[in-house]
């Protein structure tokens, strides 16, 4: 332990500070060998049973149960240590909590898959409006992960905050994704699985930046650089971590912009089929049920009513000439009729 880690940088802030040593302890898997093996057994067990939770929260499509298997979940820990260790330069510690993160963040996915085979249906975007809300994430996404990040670093560093732990664990949502990405993968549906995976590492590239820039506003990084002999050395490598973290969030920018960038430009589409679709069928006895977009760019617009048909053709014939794909978008009337006790009939 060096004499630095009892130390709380001197800000207006001081005070209200938890000190490095706490800090470590906190977050790092470090110390007596029964105490590690202490925190080995309860990280995995907290882990298996919180992915066990989550995979049946979302199987059951039950929010509550999602949330809380949020609580339960500890992979913040290993999550929070990389930081810690990248921001103090303790090499042992940061190779250990990576190895920790990917091995508890497989397993939760391993959790997902194995548990998905005994779903008897599909699981996927489709059929599951949890998996929906987690395969498609998008700059929305990101920019709530950096404020949770905020949050969840201000939480360790500072004592009077604390207690916000457990809103962050919710916020923040690191097993469900994994969860949903190893269901979505059993079901055949890798791109929706790999969807899921970006927003956990969304998540978890939001906590190791923000994390690293709250440590130096705080003041934690400027420990280490005034114990520091060769403090030019130490300067550099500070700014390899700054860059380091600005790099992930880079790195998983590009697949949320395009995201974002595609599902704006399907909502467009969608409000568009909608809108002509509505104005064939206005003076008919046929009503929109669900405009649904689906796999290569297909749509796929369901309408009940009953007959006879508004001009189909008419409505193909003008969504061609507003430039959109006619040959990608499907339409299907479905005759529906309500009977009362009397027998008289009407459209659904």
């Amino acid at each position: 332990m060096t004499a630095w880690a009892e130390q709380v940088r001197e800000t207006k802030w001081s005070g209200r500070l938890n000190t490095v040593h706490y800090m470590r302890d906190a977050v790092f898997f470090d110390g007596e060998t029964a105490k590690v093996r202490a925190m080995h057994t309860r990280f995995w067990l907290l882990l298996l049973l919180a992915s066990a939770i989550a995979t049946a929260g979302i199987a059951a499509d039950s929010t509550a149960t999602v949330i809380g298997a949020m609580i339960v979940a500890p992979l913040m820990r290993p999550i929070q240590g990389t930081m810690l260790a990248t921001v103090l330069g303790d090499h042992r510690n940061l190779v250990r909590s990576v190895v920790i993160m990917i091995a508890g963040a497989t397993a939760a996915f391993g959790v997902g898959f194995v548990l998905g085979l005994l779903v008897q249906s599909p699981m996927t975007a489709e059929t599951n409006a949890q998996i929906a809300g987690r395969v498609s994430p998008g700059l929305i996404d990101l920019f709530a992960a950096l404020a949770v990040g905020v949050v969840g670093s201000i939480a360790l560093i500072r004592s009077d905050i604390s207690d916000t732990l457990p809103g962050v664990a919710i916020a923040i949502s690191l097993v469900p994704p994994l969860c949903a990405a190893g269901l979505a993968l059993e079901s055949g549906e890798p791109a929706q699985a790999f969807g899921a995976v970006l927003l956990f590492s969304t998540n978890v590239a939001a906590i190791l930046a923000t994390g690293a820039l709250i440590m130096g506003v705080f003041g934690y990084s400027r420990l280490r650089l005034e114990a520091s002999e060769d403090k030019e050395a130490e300067r550099r490598r500070r700014a390899r971590t700054y860059l380091t973290m600005a790099a992930l969030v880079l790195v998983v920018s590009g697949p949320l912009t395009w995201s974002t960038a595609h599902a704006i430009q399907n909502n467009s589409r969608i409000t568009q089929i909608r809108q002509y679709v509505e104005a064939v069928a206005a003076d008919s006895k046929w009503t929109i049920v669900s405009v649904t977009a689906r796999e290569n760019s297909m749509v796929h617009v369901l309408v009940k009513g009953t007959p006879p048909l508004p001009d189909v053709d008419a409505v193909y014939a003008a969504m061609a000439d507003a430039g959109l794909d006619v040959d990608t978008i499907i339409l299907e009337f479905v005759p529906s009729y309500t009977f009362d006790s009397d027998g008289a009939r009407d459209s659904f």
